[in-house]
């Protein structure tokens, strides 16, 4: 196994959730952090929190479905002062959840924006920048829903998919750069995100929830070992094996129901 032996690590939606998850797992193993998040109040308190563990965390204020506020953060990227060598794309996921023609339009572009072209344009800025300097490590937050189409959250599924796809490209085009991209894929983790959706959590069965320090320890267990693509537990495992596998007649009735149940329908 190869030690991600990184010394600085640029964590984006650090400030809850998987993002803090990571955030913590690498100042424990002694990493340097440049914290993005798009609430200063909750950022700071993270920085302040992981300050006092003895390594240098720096806050870093975007809201990445801004094009100033994201440019701020590729520049950031890009810089040869205090170089960022490992880049966790973790910002991401649904600010509505529900058919596709009932949601509303402009809110289901910002999250299709910063799912996938924010991790576009940031993992361009990063590999760019690591290559130049002999290697570093990218690792995407992506979804164990990433592996079939989502019938009742479509255009989340499609862009966790992009993830998927951006990310075995990249590895496969970078190999010789020692730039390694890793794609991460949880299924359920218990981050408040299902509940703030409105989404009814007590139709999905305990067994297939994950914590996020869980998530976070597998997803850079997994780029140590220079995964490609990485479906954290058993559950996981199974779930991308019937998302390759199946037949989509026999899978998407059946991914339609779950979703009905989960919007309490």
């Amino acid at each position: 196994m190869n030690k991600l032996k990184r010394q600085r690590a640029l964590v984006t939606g650090a400030s809850e959730g998987i993002g803090a998850a990571f955030a913590r797992n690498l100042a424990n193993r002694g990493c340097d952090l440049v914290l993005v998040a798009r609430r200063p109040d909750r950022l700071q308190r993270l920085t302040t929190e992981l300050a006092a563990s003895g390594v240098e965390a720096e806050p870093l204020a975007a809201d990445l479905t801004k094009r100033q506020a994201l440019a701020t953060v590729e520049a950031r990227l890009q810089s040869s002062e205090r170089p960022v060598d490992l880049l966790v794309n973790n910002a991401g996921g649904a600010s509505q959840h529900g058919p596709f023609l009932e949601l509303d339009p402009d809110i289901l572009c910002d999250d299709a924006y910063l799912n996938t072209l924010t991790v576009l344009r940031l993992t361009r800025a990063a590999a760019g920048a690591m290559a130049s300097r002999g290697g570093g490590s990218i690792l995407n937050v992506s979804a164990g829903v990433a592996f079939y189409p989502l019938p009742g959250a479509a255009a989340y599924g499609a862009s966790k998919a992009f993830v998927n796809s951006l990310t075995e490209a990249l590895s496969y085009e970078l190999r010789a750069s020692r730039v390694r991209v890793t794609a991460v894929c949880p299924g359920f983790t218990r981050t408040g995100a299902q509940r703030r959706l409105g989404m009814n959590v007590d139709s999905i069965p305990g067994v297939l929830w994950m914590q996020p320090a869980d998530v976070a320890s597998r997803a850079l267990r997994a780029a140590e070992r220079g995964r490609t693509i990485s479906s954290p537990g058993a559950i996981g495992a199974i779930n991308a094996f019937l998302g390759h596998h199946l037949p989509r007649r026999v899978l998407l009735p059946r991914i339609a129901r779950a979703q009905l149940r989960a919007a309490g329908r």
